[in-house]
């Protein structure tokens, strides 16, 4: 499993059907850019907004079969060839456009169906381009496909609150934080405390459970691609312990995937049966 800055995006991998490896990349690229004009660099908002702008009139002009312009060529050639080859649905493409722009205007949410709805444009998009491109259509696999991307999308949050309250993004939803008696101010801060621990704890277990609602989708993608999910599933689960080995502060520590974590990740997903939620839990140390 390959995943580099746009987190939680399987590039390309030697897992991953030869035949889709370009159709992925192209997909890969085209987010990725799109996450570095509303992230990187020192650019306004209103810079940032007008720039993904004109990446989704790109984005529709080759579509409609026009020659991609030189500026982001290298990102529009091979997309505009795996849209030809692969049909790949266009309003999802728009979707993941669609949440860079919130990135750059909203910095906090009210509650968790205002974070899941972004999470339905950062993150189900991706995973549903890829039941696209192998050919699953029903709606219980996308109903999983979601589950596990959203997941990955509320793993990617709380491993990196020391990261986004610098820039002053709170993805723990509003309503949370209340409840637990935190302020806001005192998030951004970083101020550490039994209550934000719990906190974190509870976002934990939210988005596990995500997880092990989605899990069964590996036993319906075929072949190699499905053992990509499973180190995909594993890799989240295992980011979500390591979470908890630090007594849920990642507001002052970020956890990663290391090599040495790659063979109990091998070994839990050769371990994932049918009855995949079950599996997992006796998976966990």
């Amino acid at each position: 499993m390959s995943i580099d800055h746009y987190e939680n995006f399987p590039v390309a991998s030697v897992l991953c059907p030869p035949a889709l490896r370009p159709a992925v990349a192209a997909i890969y690229w085209f987010a990725r850019t799109a996450d570095d004009i509303a992230d990187e660099g020192e650019a306004s908002p209103e810079d940032r907004g007008a720039e993904l702008q004109a990446y989704r009139a790109e984005l529709r002009a080759v579509a409609r079969g026009t020659a991609p312009a030189p500026r982001w060529a290298d990102v529009f050639t091979p997309l505009q060839r795996a849209l030809d080859q692969h049909q790949l649905p266009l309003d999802l493409l728009e979707d993941l456009i669609s949440a860079f722009e919130q990135d750059v205007r909203q910095h906090q949410y009210a509650d968790r169906a205002g974070v899941l709805d972004y999470c339905r444009r950062s993150a189900n998009p991706v995973g549903r381009l890829l039941l696209h491109l192998y050919g699953i259509r029903d709606a219980r696999s996308l109903q999983q496909s979601d589950a596990v991307c959203s997941a990955l999308q509320l793993i990617n949050f709380w491993q990196d609150l020391s990261i986004d309250t610098t820039r002053g993004r709170a993805y723990i939803p509003m309503a949370d934080l209340s409840r637990h008696g935190i302020r806001l101010s005192a998030f951004l801060a970083r101020e550490d405390s039994p209550s934000m621990r719990a906190l974190v704890a509870e976002m934990v277990a939210w988005a596990r459970s995500m997880m092990l609602e989605g899990a069964p989708l590996v036993h319906t993608i075929p072949g190699r691609a499905g053992w990509e999910l499973r180190l995909v599933v594993q890799g989240g689960l295992r980011i979500l312990e390591k979470i908890e080995h630090l007594q849920h502060d990642t507001l002052h520590t970020r956890p990663t995937l290391r090599w040495y974590d790659a063979p109990l990740l091998l070994w839990r997903a050769l371990r994932m049966k049918p009855r995949t939620t079950a599996s997992l839990r006796e998976a966990r140390p």
